[in-house]
């Protein structure tokens, strides 16, 4: 099985996927700005779930690790982050773009959402992406914190947009390999610009009713690829 590498993964909603990933199988390549800050997030998860395979590397080798890579960064990092992987993502890799461009990013509100002029941070990252490499957007709207709790069970949609059929599905089938969480195919990448909308709207609700809060669409019996 591929390795999937998790840009960002030292931070909440990275670490809580990439500890999800390895608990469903799925051998994680923890990326940071600092290797020693990868690995020591890697050895956490290797000493937490039993027979995880996971490693620490700086973010640009991390990249280089796996056909399917996860950018789980704040908004405010996103630029820097696509600048410096821009010689190390390669054409046939797909970038699932995790980004919110929440207010908070420049000192605001998180229950705020900041204007991309590209329409959303998943049109910007296509729009820095090296040729060839597909960005979807996905994991918007699933609580950073419920996922790092393992004992915490999952049940909400996540909502699915890119340009490429292909790399929709199979960043679906990831996603799909972690118990409770159900892919949604929800169109183009434009699409990106209303599912990033929901996480300032969920954080409301969350601070509002003491909860952590996720979606769930009905009427779908099978979502369709």
């Amino acid at each position: 099985m591929d390795s999937v590498p998790v840009i960002g993964g030292t931070g909440a909603l990275g670490y809580g996927l990439a500890a999800r990933l390895a608990r469903a199988g799925v051998p994680v390549v923890i990326g940071s700005r600092d290797a020693g800050r990868a690995e020591e997030s890697a050895a956490r998860i290797r000493d937490t779930v039993e027979g995880a395979r996971a490693e620490g590397l700086e973010n640009g080798e991390a990249a280089t690790r796996g056909p399917v890579v996860l950018l789980c960064v704040p908004f405010r990092n996103q630029s820097e982050n696509l600048t410096n992987l821009k010689g190390v993502v390669t054409a046939g890799q797909v970038l699932v773009d995790a980004t919110v461009p929440l207010a908070a990013a420049v000192s605001g509100k998180a229950t705020r959402l900041l204007g991309v002029p590209q329409g959303s941070a998943a049109e910007q990252a296509q729009e820095m992406a090296p040729d060839g490499v597909a960005v979807v957007s996905a994991l918007h709207t699933v609580s950073a914190s419920t996922l790092a709790d393992l004992d915490a069970e999952l049940d909400e949609d996540v909502l699915v947009a890119g340009n490429s059929k292909d790399a929709k599905r199979r960043v679906a089938e990831l996603i799909g390999r972690i118990d409770g969480l159900r892919p949604v195919n929800c169109g183009r990448l434009e699409m990106a610009r209303h599912i990033e909308a929901l996480t300032p709207l969920l954080i409301s609700v969350n601070i509002n009713n003491k909860t952590h809060a996720g979606v769930r669409l009905t009427g779908i019996a099978e979502p369709r690829w």
